[in-house]
């Protein structure tokens, strides 16, 4: 019996350990969140069926969410609680199976997700300097200044939200010396904006891939962890029985 509960010593000062990192890494993630809500606090969505949808409202939630986690794997592992590490246990096996869904979902409709996507963006430029929604004002002349590009598809996109032909400063080579009202052709960034954030995306791909990988790494382990402890818990509670 002593060996059993050798392992179940090593085991939890194993999970401990991971969760405790885990938990650490969910305050990390919040703090970056509340970091963007308050420093670029007018930076909000670009998306108009989802303007909730920040990246500080991102970051917040998936931190809060690893928080809760990795507090509940810490005190499974401390407690030796088998109900704690069961529930440990179902919400990261939930979270891997729903992140799984939610890959084969975006892989076999990718055309329709693009579709949508670019439906809901030119959705959303009839809102530009509407009331209310300085967020996705500011967030559509920060994309287009900093990827050189007008509009979704193109700068004509522009055109459809006062049905004439009208961009924002932020489409501009120079905006010091653009009249947004008469702007010429020459004047205007004419790459769309969609195709430069996807093609950006494209080349960060591989960084992408490798905090997907080790996050998954991290949630196959926190499983493999929380399960081996469960069995070694209700091991040594039948002995003692």
């Amino acid at each position: 019996m002593g060996v059993s509960r050798g392992c179940l010593l090593c085991v939890k000062v194993k999970m401990f350990v991971f969760n405790l990192i885990f938990w650490l890494g969910g305050c990390g993630v919040l703090g970056v969140g509340v970091w963007l809500a308050v420093t670029q606090g007018r930076f909000a969505t670009l998306s108009f069926s989802f303007p909730s949808l920040s990246a500080a409202g991102l970051f917040m939630a998936t931190g809060a969410i690893i928080m809760v986690v990795g507090f509940l794997g810490c005190l499974g592992a401390v407690t030796e609680h088998r109900c704690l590490l069961l529930t440990f246990f179902l919400v990261l096996s939930t979270l891997f199976l729903l992140e799984l869904v939610g890959l084969l979902v975006f892989v076999t409709c990718r055309d329709k997700f693009d579709s949508y996507a670019q439906a809901n963006l030119k959705e959303g430029l009839k809102l530009y300097r509407t009331e209310d929604n300085r967020g996705l004002t500011n967030a559509w002349d920060l994309v287009q200044t900093e990827f050189r590009c007008c509009g979704v598809q193109n700068y004509t996109d522009w055109f459809e939200r006062h049905n004439r032909t009208w961009v924002p400063e932020s489409c501009c080579l120079q905006p010091t010396n653009c009249q947004a009202e008469s702007a010429q052709r020459q004047d205007l960034w004419l790459e769309p904006c969609y195709v430069k954030v996807k093609h950006w995306l494209g080349e960060n791909i591989s960084a992408m891939g490798i905090f997907a990988a080790c996050i998954i790494v991290v949630q196959v382990l926190g499983i493999v962890f929380s399960m081996l402890m469960y069995c070694q818990v209700r091991q040594v509670e039948k002995y003692y029985d």
